[in-house]
């Protein structure tokens, strides 16, 4: 593997098939966005594509949007897939950049050691002239992927309030800025508008340019307008966990891994009445 956690499309041509990789789609996308990702996949994906649905590999137990399951449900889940131990995994979406962070976070929290984003997603691949593939997932042998879950990778509601409180990390939003500054109504019912006092905002479109993520140069000047100092820890943060991991990918491709991912996100924060919300209203 090399420094990038990115793989060309031709590069995932020359491989295809190869025994020990397993490509996933996983692509998701918010209500705004009018798409059905597994509509998407039936009508065409990349050959031999699994489908990893981050709505359906959740933890029930909480009323939180796609939240991280647990070790042996996570292991049961992709074991069931045909994903296992010593596989190479790459993963795409449909929108570019988009859901596939959060997948690739996903597995690497889970221990997978070997995790890659196709670069430009489904259409990079489809504006290739690759070939693609309509029909449910072809059948995978089961496989056993032993978890090894990096809890230091995963914040919750008490490591963002101590990290908030002590300055001990930087907690940076991904959502829109109007957003963010709490001009627009949340999608999700219940939940507030605003922000966490004292995280920093880092919209996630960004650090995007035309479906992958921009240069290193962009990056480190959208932290440096947000106030963010990428060498002091970061606590990724965003409405649902999914564009935090973009931003993840981001400060891991500059060479400055975020500290954790705040797995509740606004969704939690912005639900709970004992969690205190600032908007630029005041």
């Amino acid at each position: 593997m090399t420094d990038t956690p990115f793989v060309t499309p031709a590069w995932l041509a020359e491989r295809l098939g190869a025994p020990g990789l397993v490509v996933v789609d996983a692509s998701w996308y918010l209500p705004t966005m009018s798409r059905d990702p597994q509509a998407e996949f039936l009508a065409a994906h990349v050959p031999g594509a699994v489908r990893f649905d981050i709505d359906a590999v959740r933890d029930e137990s909480v009323d939180l949007p796609h939240m991280l399951p647990s070790p042996q449900a996570f292991a049961a889940a992709v074991g069931a897939m045909g994903i296992g131990d010593g596989m190479h995994i790459v993963v795409y979406d449909g929108a570019g950049l988009f859901a596939a962070p959060r997948v690739w976070w996903t597995f690497r929290t889970f221990g997978a050691p070997d995790v890659s984003i196709l670069e430009g997603g489904f259409p990079a691949w489809t504006a290739a002239g690759l070939p693609v593939e309509e029909g449910p997932a072809r059948p995978r042998a089961k496989a056993t992927f032993t978890p090894r879950l990096d809890h230091s990778a995963v914040a919750d509601l008490a490591d963002v309030r101590r990290a908030l409180e002590t300055g001990s990390a930087q907690v940076v939003d991904a959502r829109p800025a109007d957003r963010f500054a709490g001009r627009t109504p949340e999608p999700r019912p219940g939940v507030r508008a605003g922000r966490m006092p004292g995280a920093l905002n880092v919209p996630f479109s960004e650090i995007l340019r035309d479906g992958r993520l921009a240069d290193a140069e962009t990056i480190r000047a959208a932290l440096a307008r947000a106030g963010v100092d990428p060498a002091k820890p970061v606590i990724t943060s965003c409405g649902s966990g999914v564009s935090a991991a973009i931003l993840s990918l981001a400060l891991a491709e500059i060479g400055r891994p975020a500290r954790a991912l705040y797995d509740g996100s606004w969704a939690e924060w912005g639900s709970r009445d004992d969690c205190p919300v600032e908007t630029d209203e005041g």
